[in-house]
């Protein structure tokens, strides 16, 4: 079940069932909300799943809620990053904090629960926070890629003579670092270097903290960086990247840094939670910077810019890293452990 939107045929072509819901992520009408909520109810009577497993934040507050007003037994919730309410330091995202934390709390505690979550740091905040019970939640690194699909670069990819590529691939949120980016890029051109800025990602409308479409036309138009919008055969594009950027603020576990990596291009990004579970240490298995520091992250880029070994070393250690820890075969692994775990627990 999801909103309705562009997936929805290709999850139906894959062999799913699949339900359109009517959620609006924006939405703070608490009748809309209410009624969305018995709807799920509704869906989940008619249906009875034996074990629901509900992604984000909203989806994971509701869809728990829902779950045990229709007396399902087992509910499975992730939550990949903390979202605009907790990242964000806005009046709006201030207001909603502890309405969300108490949603959170009902939601997401009780016996046949479980909370999977992706990175240490969060772990800690919602242990903290006295969110969820700490026996509760389960810790499993990212959602993994296909590392089959991402092969190490040819060889000659970093031909001499040509600019590096630069890229930054996310949802188009200025929480991901989008304008420190655009700062970077615009110091780095200052100084002479030759290089190509790529911006790959659309606009996410759903998202209090998305960039307005109209401002990153215009990066494009004049020419600060080039726009990709939407790029659905990324394997294909890595094959030309020297350097990955991901100056984000926070994140559960940024997959497109996991793909880049499992590809062996030179990361670089910031000392925040999430990010510093792909670049595990800064100068090994990649470059981190502070949150924020548009200049820190220019001199990072320029550092990989002057010395092409320490680019080929970053990156062939970031491959290894991807392979052993961030194949989706693992991550899969873990997750059904914990389907088995509480279906066994409750002798299913």
């Amino acid at each position: 079940m999801s909103p309705p939107g562009e997936y929805g045929a290709a999850l139906r072509d894959a062999g799913f069932r699949w339900l359109p819901v009517p959620m609006q992520r924006r939405s703070l009408n608490p009748l809309r909300e209410v009624a969305l909520i018995l709807h799920l109810r509704r869906i989940l009577r008619t249906e009875q799943p034996d074990l629901v497993h509900s992604f984000t934040i909203k989806s994971a507050v509701y869809g728990s809620l829902a779950a045990r007003m229709a007396r399902i037994r087992h509910r499975v919730n992730a939550v990949a990053g903390l979202g605009f309410v907790f990242t964000n330091d806005s009046w709006k995202a201030r207001l909603l904090r502890p309405i969300v934390k108490m949603l959170m709390r009902v939601a997401l505690n009780g016996s046949g629960t479980a909370l999977i979550l992706q990175n240490p740091d969060d772990v800690e905040m919602f242990e903290n926070a006295d969110i969820v019970d700490e026996s509760r939640i389960h810790l499993i690194r990212g959602s993994g890629v296909n590392v089959s699909k991402f092969a190490q670069r040819p060889a000659d990819s970093n031909e001499v003579g040509r600019p590096l590529r630069v890229l930054l691939a996310a949802r188009l949120l200025w929480d991901k670092g989008i304008a420190e980016y655009v700062d970077a890029v615009r110091e780095l051109r200052a100084s002479g270097r030759q290089f190509e800025f790529l911006l790959a990602g659309e606009p996410d409308a759903g998202n209090p903290a998305s960039v307005p479409r109209e401002v990153v036309e215009k990066w494009n138009e004049d020419g600060t960086l080039t726009w990709l919008g939407h790029v659905s055969n990324m394997p294909e594009l890595l094959t030309s990247v020297d350097i990955m950027v991901l100056p984000s603020y926070r994140e559960g576990l940024p997959k497109s840094m996991i793909e880049a990596a499992a590809c062996g291009i030179a990361l670089v990004t910031t000392d925040a939670p999430g990010c510093r579970e792909v670049v595990s240490q800064d100068g090994v298995d990649g470059l981190l910077v502070p949150v924020k520091d548009s200049i820190a992250l220019a001199a990072a880029i320029a550092r990989l810019h002057d010395d092409a070994s320490l680019r080929k070393a970053l990156g062939n250690n970031a491959r290894a890293r991807a392979l052993a820890e961030f194949d989706e075969r693992i991550v899969i692994e873990k997750t059904v452990a914990t389907y088995d775990g509480m279906l066994k627990r409750n002798g299913e």
